[in-house]
């Protein structure tokens, strides 16, 4: 056996609401399935969910991170500036990103060709421990590890779910951290552009 890694390029958006129902969306544009969308649901009582747009997409995801429902849905993302509209089967988002605080300026300082690299991820897992439930590289589900690589940072300031025909109600702290795989999102909801790394066996 070996190892083989696989990349995925695009967006992660994490989203807390007051009902205790979190919502993380990765909006992916390049990657081994081609360009796709999925999100991840953990309700206030801890059950998660993983709304994926094709049975392949929905098997590597649930075979990386823990879901106890699994959904093969039509996902769509349409983004119109700062606006973002999210609807996934019976999830519907929308969110508003705002300007970029400190850090996300100082990710965009960072090359992106050198911000992909697992090793410059790993590096900066002990900073990004400094912000609740965030981490740069850990275990995943199936002895796969995993590095993110942020290269930038923008708040969401406004948001608007429904999720099985219920108002989740205004946006809130993603509190408490999601519990999908080894990490969560940034507490202050966010969206972060990000290089994600996945290493999975390979069999002979």
């Amino acid at each position: 056996m070996g190892e083989r890694r696989q990349r995925f390029e695009g967006w992660i958006a994490g989203v807390g609401t007051d009902s205790g129902t979190r919502l993380v969306l990765g909006h992916w544009e390049r990657s081994p399935f081609g360009a796709f969308s999925d999100v991840m649901v953990e309700g206030a009582d801890g059950r998660r969910t993983l709304l994926a747009p094709t049975g392949e997409v929905a098997a590597h995801v649930a075979a990386t991170y823990r879901f106890e429902d699994v959904r093969v849905v039509p996902v769509r993302v349409s983004v119109d500036g700062a606006e973002w509209r999210v609807t996934a089967g019976s999830l519907a988002l929308e969110f508003a990103v705002g300007r970029r605080p400190l850090l996300g300026t100082l990710l965009r300082a960072v090359p992106v060709r050198l911000a992909r690299r697992p090793a410059w991820a790993a590096l900066l897992d002990g900073p990004a421990r400094l912000l609740p439930g965030v981490r740069t590289r850990g275990s995943a589900g199936g002895g796969r590890r995993e590095w993110y690589g942020a290269h930038d940072l923008r708040r969401i300031t406004s948001a608007r779910a429904t999720w099985q025909d219920r108002e989740l109600g205004r946006l809130t702290p993603v509190e408490p951290p999601v519990s999908f795989g080894f990490g969560s999102t940034p507490r202050r909801p966010a969206l972060v552009r990000v290089t994600t790394t996945v290493e999975t066996e390979r069999r002979k």
